[in-house]
């Protein structure tokens, strides 16, 4: 697997820094609330990504992060606010000075442009692993199938998994199935990777082999935003770690900040008990 390293990476970021242009933004949350029933779940969440930033979620169960990344991939609509892919608003259009919802088509197209990557893997259990990464660029028109399937053999290769094309879910590893969903989200050439505590569901041999494939993606400039409980990864591969508790963002700044320096006391509290 062709891996950048920490050095590449960082010269990238300082050549970014020095041209005195803030990189654009990929990811915009404007003043989201989402409520079930009286439960509010997120409570006025502003946040801003920058293409290829990776950001860390951070926080207990219950905080509102697997929420907040299915607002941003519009699979929950938010009950307040909205949020923007590259400065356009996604799920919804501006007319006559009110936000409407676009049709489910339409929200589909736009969802093409943001990858996701689920705890559960979410791989159709009837194709094999070729088909499974194949699938999506074919149905959208993004690809024909002789093109999706090329594309999907370099993405399985990208991670590990070229000698498994035409096996099926069942017949991997979780770890494995993992991966194949990772290469199934690049495959539509999105614009942003989100990422569901991807290693919550693998046993603790299997957490590995997925965390290098997305510390790839991050070397690579991929634009990321990862909820995950591991904070050692955390450490390693953010440029941004956010702190949710009761719905709110607490806390952000750089891992150094959040996690060695945590000001706010509801974050000390929790590194407190996990590290």
């Amino acid at each position: 697997m062709s891996v950048l390293n920490a050095e590449a990476r960082s010269a990238t970021t300082h050549l970014a820094a020095d041209a005195d242009e803030p990189a654009p933004v990929a990811v915009e949350v404007h003043g989201v609330h989402k409520w079930y029933g009286a439960h509010r779940v997120l409570d006025g969440i502003d946040l801003t990504v920058a293409a290829g930033e990776v950001t860390v979620v951070l926080g207990p169960s219950g905080s509102g992060k697997s929420t907040l990344l299915r607002v941003i991939n519009h699979l929950e609509q938010p009950t307040l606010g909205h949020v923007s892919l590259g400065g356009e608003p996604i799920g919804v259009r501006w007319h006559r000075g009110r936000l409407r919802e676009l049709s489910e088509r339409q929200i589909l197209t736009q969802r093409g442009r943001i990858g996701f990557v689920f705890q559960n893997f979410n791989l159709f259990p009837h194709l094999t692993v070729l088909e499974n990464v194949a699938a999506a660029p074919v149905a959208t028109g993004l690809q024909r199938r002789t093109e999706a399937e090329q594309s999907a053999r370099e993405l399985l290769d990208r991670v590990g998994l070229g000698e498994k094309a035409d096996a099926y879910p069942r017949q991997l590893s979780g770890g494995q199935q993992q991966r194949v969903a990772i290469a199934r989200a690049l495959a539509q050439r999105p614009g942003v990777i989100l990422f569901d505590e991807p290693t919550s569901a693998l046993d603790p041999e299997l957490v590995g082999e997925v965390l290098a494939v997305i510390k790839d993606l991050a070397a690579g400039g991929t634009t990321l935003v990862i909820v995950t409980h591991e904070i050692g990864f955390a450490r390693e591969v953010a440029d941004r770690v956010v702190f949710m508790d009761g719905g709110r963002i607490v806390e952000q700044g750089t891992p150094a900040e959040v996690l060695d320096r945590p000001r706010h006391p509801r974050t000390q509290e929790f590194l407190s008990r996990v590290l």
